[in-house]
């Protein structure tokens, strides 16, 4: 059922090589030349004013989903390109995996103000500040998804890959036909996922604040930062009820439907006996007009574009060959890359070095204390989310009434309700403490949940029979069947939810509230505090040495579970 593999492993055991090495170089030259640039913008910007009345919701609703929605296109592009190239080119895998490491780990909320400030040294404040709101956003979206990807890629069973190497399919229909349909129920999940993640950035992505510079974009998040701001209640509701209304309708008429129809795709020889269902997808197919676009729209489509894939890319087999000869053009631009690497690694040094013992002392004892905070978080989130998980990812009845509750709960920004979780935590013994954890889970919960219910949903129905058949006890059968079929996308959201509580903790450990400002001790107040007061060389420190702690911990222990996933816990 569960067995090692004799396929070959993409991911060589290795804890930490050359490949982060020049990942975490090239991030670091990049924040360098982004900072300088940001000495280039204007002293001062204000944004619009927003408005709170409740008559605005509907159009601030309509720009937050539109960015949203350009968002998430950027992300899936971006994973099925990269989680694609990184899957099947072992050389490339060394740079590029190591480097989505890093990428995930830079601290969001960090990099926005790099990107505004770099952005509105030559552009025009608002669409300085639409751009980089949709970068943030992307930000949030995009590592999960990749991950999930490259995970179902590298799991896929041996059987398949044989019948397609039989077939001959060319590399776009054995993308088409095989890896996306392969992938399909790991991928709804996490783009369900990365549409709360966006949700939860979406206050800090419209609204931003460095020194006397104001960037404000109108749109739900915006207006929940500027109601929470004022202390507004009222606003603090109409806004919330928004964004759960948009919510409802974005389950009832999007992803409930795409979990609907993503289930054909589930690999096993027995149907389900209670497949996830959705009245809208139901329908939809009953419906004269879904035969008339599906037969005489999307199908024609469809073949126009296998057609003339298949005719750019007629080569066959089941990998992309890592040893093609390198042309003119790509030895410019790595000479381009590592021109621009070497530049900004030396001057991003005489930024660091520039600093004093004592600041360096204090990110070290901030690091220490924040990986506290994200140890606790994650032992919390596993503690509820894996029972919870399997319940919604195995029990279709049940899965119909908590799954909009989850996704509802998830997408919810806890920034929004912050201010309100104080009031009554502040009081208690280490209530600040005890509040930047809270709201660390609040960003980390979810990625875990979201990726034990796909895999919980991904097991196939015909091992269930056979475990019910065996009539083996609970604790077997979770030993046996569930545990193993869980385990590559409990390694997934692990990784995800870990990026995401480092990233959680720049909120969580520096508040302003209440007309005074709080923190504790941690890296990401440390991080906040030095944007709050443009020092970009404290900034730049603090941002490197949390993405140097998350990679290294995702080297040292979540890479070592992905090859393991792969090795061994894979369904042949």
């Amino acid at each position: 059922m569960w067995q090692k593999t004799i396929f070959g492993s993409t991911s060589p055991r290795r804890p930490f090589g050359a490949g982060d090495v020049l990942a975490l170089l090239l991030v670091a030259a990049l924040l360098y030349l982004g900072t300088r640039l940001a000495f280039s913008a204007p002293d001062v910007i204000i944004g619009p004013t927003i408005s709170l009345a409740p008559r605005a919701l509907p159009w601030y609703a309509a720009l937050s989903v539109g960015r949203m929605t350009a968002a998430y296109a950027l992300s899936l592009l971006f994973t099925l390109v990269y989680g694609r190239i990184a899957a099947y080119n072992r050389r490339a895998e060394r740079v590029m995996m190591p480097l989505l490491d890093v990428l995930q780990s830079v601290p969001i909320l960090s990099f926005l103000p790099v990107v505004l400030l770099s952005l509105s040294a030559f552009l025009p404040e608002n669409a300085a500040a639409e751009i980089a709101s949709i970068v943030l956003i992307f930000t949030s979206q995009a590592w999960n998804m990749t991950f999930a990807w490259f995970q179902s890629l590298t799991t896929i069973p041996k059987e398949l890959r044989e019948a397609s190497s039989i077939f001959r399919l060319s590399n776009w229909m054995q993308f088409r036909t095989l890896e996306l349909p392969f992938a399909a129920i790991s991928l709804v999940w996490n783009s369900m996922m990365s549409w709360a993640g966006g949700w939860f950035f979406l206050m800090a992505a419209e609204s931003f604040t460095v020194g006397q510079r104001d960037f404000r974009l109108p749109g739900l998040g915006s207006y929940l930062h500027e109601a929470a701001n004022q202390e507004n209640f009222q606003a603090i509701f109409w806004g919330v009820a928004a964004l759960i209304l948009v919510i409802v309708l974005l389950d009832q008429f999007i992803w409930r439907p795409l979990l609907a129809w993503s289930d054909r795709f589930k690999v096993e020889m027995v149907e389900d006996a209670e497949p996830p269902t959705s009245w809208f997808y139901n329908a939809w197919r009953s419906g004269r007009l879904a035969d008339f676009v599906g037969h005489r729209l999307v199908r024609p489509f469809l073949e126009r574009v296998d057609r003339g894939m298949v005719r750019r890319f007629p080569v066959r087999g089941t990998a992309v060959s890592g040893a093609n000869q390198r042309s003119w053009p790509g030895i410019v631009l790595t000479i381009l890359i590592g021109a621009v690497l070497l530049v900004g690694l030396y001057r991003a040094g005489l930024v660091l070095i520039s600093l004093p013992p004592a600041q360096w002392r204090g990110i070290g004892v901030g690091l220490l204390a924040t990986l506290l905070r994200v140890i606790v978080a994650l032992a919390i989130a596993l503690a509820w989310t894996v029972p919870v998980g399997v319940a919604i990812g195995t029990n279709r009845r049940l899965a119909t009434v908590l799954q909009p509750l989850v996704q509802i709960a998830a997408s919810i920004p806890a920034t929004a309700l912050f201010p309100v979780l104080l009031l009554f935590i502040l009081n208690l013994p280490a209530g600040l403490n005890m509040a930047a954890v809270l709201l660390m889970l609040l960003g980390t919960q979810w990625y875990l949940l979201f990726n034990i219910i796909a895999g919980a949903s991904a097991i196939p129905q015909d091992l269930k029979y056979t475990a019910s058949l065996l009539h083996l006890s609970r604790w077997d059968r979770w030993r046996t069947l569930i545990l193993p079929a869980l385990f590559p996308f409990l390694v997934t959201g692990a990784i995800t939810a870990g990026g995401g509580a480092w990233n959680a903790s720049i909120v969580a450990e520096y508040v302003e509230f209440g007309g005074q400002t709080l923190q504790v001790v941690g890296i990401g107040a440390i991080i906040a505090e030095a944007t709050a007061h443009g020092d970009y060389a404290l900034l730049l420190a603090a941002t490197l040495s949390m993405v140097l702690a998350v990679v290294l911990i995702n080297r040292l222990v979540w890479r070592r579970l992905y090859v393991l996933a792969e090795e061994k816990y894979r369904m042949e």
